[in-house]
């Protein structure tokens, strides 16, 4: 071969070698950091890690492939939220979705620059996390479980199912800043309805079990369970203590009804995980946090669980069987 044709050949070789190289780099591996307010083995918490991971997949994002997906059950326990929030951001993923309010104060604890999604925040702006809903600011976004006038819609279930209820008490966090929007809401509309209203604040097992038990002495007593992460964690005892004292009840959880509770209000908890997907695709692909709004829920759900109420000697009326979601019987 001539020495010039060699010379043509060994320079194109070059040109197309790196080419060829590039092409066959894999897919860069981004990181997503999850901060759960479940418990690992808890079959609420893995369905929504599923449906976020479904999202992901919708927007071409799959574990193990082109992210990687570190996940910590902080089972909405301050010290192990705390705990698993500060392993996270040291892990520096690109973007952290957060469950909860404790989980979103502390990883907000740790850093105000990187991207945090969150998912089942009763008050953004209350607690802190955002500047307004419109234009969060700082590193945080994402959604938010109900607005606060969704609180007295509670009360006026409990007064139409059981219409004999005057008094109703309000278990709720204590240390939940959306606890006092949650009962302003609710004492709006008691008086029209003729329901004096107590608030019921409770930390663990045996608060609930005094506090229920020392209020349905008096008669013609309901209870309103608002969402937080110790009612997930003592589900089955409340639905168990409200069914012990003949009390009506409604959740702010579907799947307390489906446990056994009477009525249940609420968005779709594990639907927010799908959306909440889109959002850290945004942010995996440059968006900003501070940027993108704070969403509400569009769709309530309402279920009614029959069996409970012949149990509690109530009939429900046909008006209110009509608007259910989903009728258990």
């Amino acid at each position: 071969m001539r020495r010039r044709e060699f010379s043509m050949l060994f320079v194109g070789a070059a040109v197309c070698w790196p080419l060829a190289a590039r092409a066959q780099q894999p897919e860069q591996t981004r990181r997503i950091g999850v901060l759960m307010n479940r418990a690992a083995g808890d079959p609420e918490g893995r369905a929504r890690v599923a449906a976020f991971q479904h999202g992901l997949q919708q927007w071409g994002w799959t574990d193990g492939r082109n992210v990687r997906i570190d996940i910590r059950w902080g089972e909405d326990d301050a010290d192990r939220e705390r705990q698993y929030a500060a392993e996270l951001v040291a892990l520096a993923p690109d973007v952290i979705l957060a469950a909860g309010t404790l989980g979103v104060a502390a990883l907000q604890h740790v850093t105000r620059t990187l991207p945090i999604v969150f998912v089942g925040v009763g008050d953004p702006v209350g607690a802190g996390f955002v500047d307004n809903l419109a234009r969060p600011g700082g590193n945080t976004t994402g959604f938010m479980v109900y607005e606060y006038s969704l609180s007295g819609k509670w009360l006026e279930l409990l007064k139409e199912i059981a219409p004999s209820v005057t008094r109703a008490a309000v278990l709720r966090d204590p240390d939940s800043p959306a606890g006092i929007g949650q009962f302003s809401a609710i004492q709006a509309v008691a008086q029209p309805l003729g329901v004096e209203v107590n608030p019921l604040s409770v930390r663990d097992a045996g608060e609930i079990e005094r506090g229920v038990a020392a209020f349905a002495r008096a008669a013609n007593g309901g209870l309103i369970v608002t969402p937080s992460g110790w009612v997930s964690l003592h589900r089955d005892l409340i639905i168990t203590v409200a069914a012990r004292h003949k009390l009506p009840a409604v959740y702010a959880f579907r799947y307390m009804v489906t446990g056994g509770g009477l009525i249940s209000y609420a968005p779709d908890w594990v639907d927010q995980y799908r959306p909440a997907a889109s959002y850290v695709d945004r942010i995996l692909k440059g968006e900003k946090p501070a940027h993108l709004p704070v969403q509400a829920p569009t769709k309530y759900e309402l279920v009614i669980n029959l069996k409970t109420a012949k149990a509690l000697g109530l009939n429900v009326p046909p008006t209110l069987l009509s608007r259910a979601d989903e009728v258990i019987e």
